[in-house]
């Protein structure tokens, strides 16, 4: 396991989720070599299969953002990099950088991070109350709809922000970063050629999704500041038809089972 104790202070931290990516497409595109840039780095080049603390994007970043990021898909017990101080916590290691708040960036703010949110699908929409919760832990942050999951360039647009937020922080102030790509959301059908809005997603179209995010995702790695920890990962998967099912929300393997990475831009 990492030691974050000797990260956290020392790194700036990118939390990147690739919303909805299923771990069984990410897993064959990566070995097909069909998202270089990705597969350039993570460890091994591989994604690793985990399981998801929850079946859709509010519950799934509820959980991470309090430390409990997606866990290997192996018996455990499975020590955290974060964890909220409490008592008795059998995931909690030497390891394990701890806070003493309810969620990261809360944590890592009073560590002296600043902390950004560039969200993509609609629970970082801040519209709504419900819309505003998750944003709201973080010091600033960004969304708007061409950064959501009707654009089919939302992920360069957000990179664009994100570039803006690297920019004017002091060389000096650390920054935790998440990142939520909405491209692999549905609707997904226009990254597949040929697709139509009337033949809707597919499986095809989800891959064709998580290719155009390996195109671009480069650049958000290249703007970030050295040293970096990145974690990038699926918060879960969704489903086109596997047992009768359409979508998440669902207990279904290929809704609970999610690519994870971590690796340091050095």
């Amino acid at each position: 396991m990492r030691d974050m104790n000797t990260v956290i202070g020392s790194h700036d931290v990118l939390l990147v989720t690739l919303d909805t990516l299923r771990y069984d497409v990410a897993a064959e595109l990566a070995a097909a070599g069909e998202t270089p840039t990705l597969v350039r780095h993570l460890p091994g080049g591989r994604w690793e299969r985990r399981h998801t603390p929850g079946s859709f994007t509010y519950a799934a970043h509820t959980a991470m953002l309090a430390g409990f990021l997606p866990t290997p898909a192996e018996p455990g017990p499975h020590p955290r990099l974060f964890a909220g101080a409490f008592p008795g916590s059998e995931t909690t290691a030497p390891g394990t950088w701890t806070f003493d708040a309810a969620d990261v960036p809360s944590g890592l703010a009073a560590a002296g991070y600043h902390t950004a949110c560039i969200g993509g699908v609609g629970f970082f929409n801040e519209r709504t109350p419900l819309g505003s919760a998750l944003p709201a832990l973080f010091a600033e942050s960004h969304w708007e709809p061409e950064f959501g999951v009707t654009a089919p360039d939302a992920l360069p647009n957000q990179i664009g922000r994100a570039a803006e937020v690297v920019a004017r922080l002091p060389a000096e102030r650390r920054l935790f970063m998440l990142v939520n790509v909405a491209s692999l959301h549905q609707p997904n059908w226009f990254y597949l050629d040929g697709a139509s809005s009337a033949a809707g997603d597919t499986r095809a179209s989800h891959a064709a999704a998580l290719r155009h995010v390996d195109a671009h995702i480069g650049r958000l790695f290249a703007l970030m500041r050295r040293p970096c920890l990145v974690i990038v990962c699926s918060d879960h998967g969704t489903a086109y038809g596997e047992d009768g099912h359409t979508g998440h929300r669902i207990g279904h393997e290929v809704v609970w089972t999610v690519p994870y990475g971590e690796f340091v831009l050095s």
